[in-house]
């Protein structure tokens, strides 16, 4: 049953904006969701509790509770009376999906203004009831003349309500409305640490992933992937796979896909299959030369985002010492705990998709594309997956399945492998950080340069709504379109001379290449600072200052320097002893300050990152204890993408396709302690924690190894065999 429906039915309270809901576009004879109508964003059914329709879905970082309370919080309800529901197209409008830390800073700021607003309406309604003033607990609105509820003041009615578009931000999801939103002084909701949602579910295996749904008739599907990159199909062997009951070839010009009633006879299907592969060219250099592709390359673009002073002159000053380095990051899988999964059905005249995307609303718009059906025809539903932070190998998967389901007629679950997902899934991109500084006699910074070079961020886009961005797209075909972008450092360093830039070189392959590159968590935030803030301690020692000392005296920001004061102070920077290490990065007006204690085994070669200290302002914060275990995930994972993690490949192909071969963090080289110091600004709003933090870590990590050993890693990972081998050279 329709939402709006079931609302209708069990007299529920819809309140509608920019329209009356006569006059709402129809899809299939059901009210469409528009976000510019209020009941798209809040609902209150019949026992008082809300639901609110978020647009965005959750990575694992318990985003829903911290939505509720902000929900709760301007509605006067206790946090377990809102119920938020993320990521269903056919619930929620399109919030451009979960993407830069903005699931609070830009997602619930318009769930918090439309609860201010339905509070606001709901109290004007109440006041005709029990007077005025009116004052409102938990849903129970009071007044001179008595009390009444929520629950009791709906009636199942639209209210048809006008609001104003919000010119000035240029955001379509940012909504002006008359309703003002609680000050920092009231909050009774926001601020508390209120436990989790899923943690229960997930740990007993109550509740639903991506990979357990089931329909009915429903075939399992396995895409099949070519032995190297660049390649075609020149001939299928489909008699291959006649001793595999029920199993049958999907194949559409590249793209081949085995189907079968049971997944294991998929699995056998699939490795019995002979298919003959044409090369198309010799798509990699070797390996051991990436770097020195990367070097010599053709610049694609460049953009020098940060222009100050005269830098030429500065460098060319007479009596200036020059302190240059260069570093170097590899291209990285996103490695997901799980390979992608995705159900497609296709049932009178509609498409469902059951994904674990980030975007599924873009996976709805992509998946439009790929059958010649209209949008409003396909529905995208999202369910926790194996996770993503960027664009991984869940997008395929959706795609993939609903062509294969259109192609059988059958509702189709496409399951990958560990192989399928850590060979092909888009990656983080290689690059080569080049920087300079000149310091005058008295040791002071006169100029500064630092250059990025590398293969874009956005090889694909950071969604499948595109044909071009997907593998099954390309392999029909359609060509990449890459955006060619990167970024710089985010810092305030006052250097008086100053030249912060990037550049893109391209792809090695166009054509279903497993060297793609597209989003990470905080993408190429970790390898920009990898460079930058090792350079800045490299820096510091050419002038003779303290790592500290120095980041204080030159960084022209409070917030900045208030971070790192607080995790120098926390850590006992002075006194802590050998094998210290700081970095300090912004992310979108979220400051971050990460000092790392490392020990490293010179006969193993192995780096145990011991503890960390953080220190954290994000402003506003929600919920505490989510801010400090999102925290928590962010070391962690950047530890691991600094030690461990780095795809391999041969002239072919990728050859780091398991555990074995692309080896992540494991329990034994997690850190002990990881000591957070949360800095909270009630007056700042919200700028997300997703991703600041762990740019930090791989600097922090790298420079505590030089304190720990006097040398200087300037390549990642900092795996045994970088560090026994520098080691050696030095």
């Amino acid at each position: 049953m329709d939402r709006r429906e079931f609302l209708k039915t069990t007299g529920g309270l819809l309140v509608s904006f920019a329209a009356p809901v006569e006059a709402l576009a129809q899809v299939a004879g059901k009210p469409a969701l528009v976000p510019t109508e209020l009941d798209s964003w809040i609902a209150v059914l019949p026992n008082g509790s809300v639901q609110a329709f978020f647009g965005k879905m959750d990575m694992g970082q318990g985003l829903d509770v911290a939505v509720a309370q902000i929900v709760a919080e301007e509605l006067d309800l206790g946090a377990d009376k809102v119920e938020v529901v993320m990521g269903d197209t056919a619930t929620s409008c399109n919030q451009v999906g979960a993407s830069g830390s903005t699931g609070v800073s830009n997602g619930a700021r318009l769930l918090r203004r439309a609860a201010a607003e339905a509070r606001r309406v709901l109290g004007e309604r109440a006041a005709e009831k029990v007077g005025t003033p009116v004052s409102v607990e938990d849903g129970i609105v009071t007044g001179p003349k008595g009390k009444t509820s929520y629950a009791e003041l709906v009636g199942g009615r639209y209210f048809h309500h006008q609001v104003e578009w919000n010119k000035q931000v240029g955001n379509p999801m940012d909504i002006k409305v008359p309703a003002k939103s609680k000050a920092p002084s009231e909050y009774k909701v926001v601020g508390k640490p209120i436990p989790r949602r899923d943690v229960a579910w997930k740990v007993y295996g109550t509740d639903e992933f991506v990979t357990d749904v089931r329909r009915p008739g429903m075939l399992h599907a396995r895409v099949i992937r070519p032995p190297r990159a660049a390649c075609k199909v020149r001939s299928i062997d489909q008699a291959s796979i006649k001793a595999v009951r029920g199993a049958r070839v999907i194949r559409e010009k590249d793209f081949v896909a085995v189907v079968a009633p049971k997944e294991w006879d998929a699995i056998r299907a699939a490795r019995a299959l002979k298919v003959e592969w044409e090369p198309l060219n010799a798509p990699f250099p070797p390996m051991s030369e990436l770097y020195q592709h990367i070097r010599g390359a053709k610049v694609v673009k460049r953009e020098d985002e940060v222009k100050k002073g005269d830098v030429a002159g500065a460098f060319g000053a007479a009596g200036v010492k020059v302190v240059q380095a260069e570093y170097e990051w590899p291209f990285q899988s996103h490695a997901s705990m799980g390979p992608a999964c995705a159900v497609a059905e296709l049932k009178d005249g509609s498409c469902t998709v059951w994904t674990g995307s980030q975007k599924p609303h873009f996976v709805r718009d992509g998946v439009a594309r790929l059958l010649g059906m209209p949008e409003d025809k396909v529905r995208a539903i999202w369910l926790a997956g194996p996770g993503s932070y960027g664009r991984n190998d869940a997008g395929d998967a959706a795609m993939d399945a609903a062509f294969l389901a259109k192609a059988t007629g059958k509702p189709v679950r496409v399951q990958g492998t560990r192989m399928d997902g850590t060979a092909w899934d888009p990656k983080g991109p290689a690059c080569v950080h080049r920087a300079r500084a000149a310091l005058d006699a008295s040791g002071k910074v006169v100029a500064y340069e630092f250059i990025s070079k590398g293969f874009s961020r956005q090889h694909i886009a950071t969604n499948e709504s595109q044909l071009a961005d997907s593998l099954i797209g390309q392999s029909m075909g359609v060509a990449p379109k890459p955006h060619q972008i990167f970024g710089t450092p985010s810092e305030s360093y006052g250097f008086e001379n100053k030249l912060l830039g990037w550049e893109t070189i391209a792809q090695f392959v166009d054509h279903c290449s497993p060297l793609r590159t597209s989003h990470f968590r905080d993408p190429v935030g970790p390898e920009i600072h990898f460079g930058s803030e090792q350079f800045i301690d490299e820096v510091a020692r050419a002038a003779g200052e303290d790592a500290v000392a120095f980041r204080l005296r030159y960084l022209t920001n409070p917030r900045h320097q208030a971070v790192v004061k607080a995790v120098a102070e926390k850590s006992g920077w002075a006194s802590l002893g050998e094998g210290k290490g700081i970095a300090f990065a912004d992310r979108n007006g979220t400051a971050v300050a990460v000092v790392a204690q490392v020990e490293v085994d010179r006969a193993s070669g192995r780096v145990w990152a011991r503890r960390f200290w953080v220190a954290h302002d994000c402003g506003l914060i929600i919920n505490p204890e989510i801010l400090r275990t999102t925290i928590e995930g962010n070391v962690v994972q950047g530890l691991s993408r600094t030690l461990f993690e780095e795809v391999r490949f041969d002239r072919d192909s990728v050859t780091s396709v398991d555990w074995a071969s692309y080896p992540i963090l494991e329990m034994a080289d997690a850190p002990e302690s990881i000591d957070i110091t949360l800095i909270d600004r009630p007056e700042i709003a919200p700028s997300g924690a997703g991703e600041p933090s762990i740019r930090c870590v791989p600097a922090a990590v790298a420079n505590a190894f030089f304190d720990a050993t006097g040398v200087r890693m300037r390549r990642a990972p900092l795996s045994p065999e970088y560090v026994k081998a520098a080691l050696a050279r030095s």
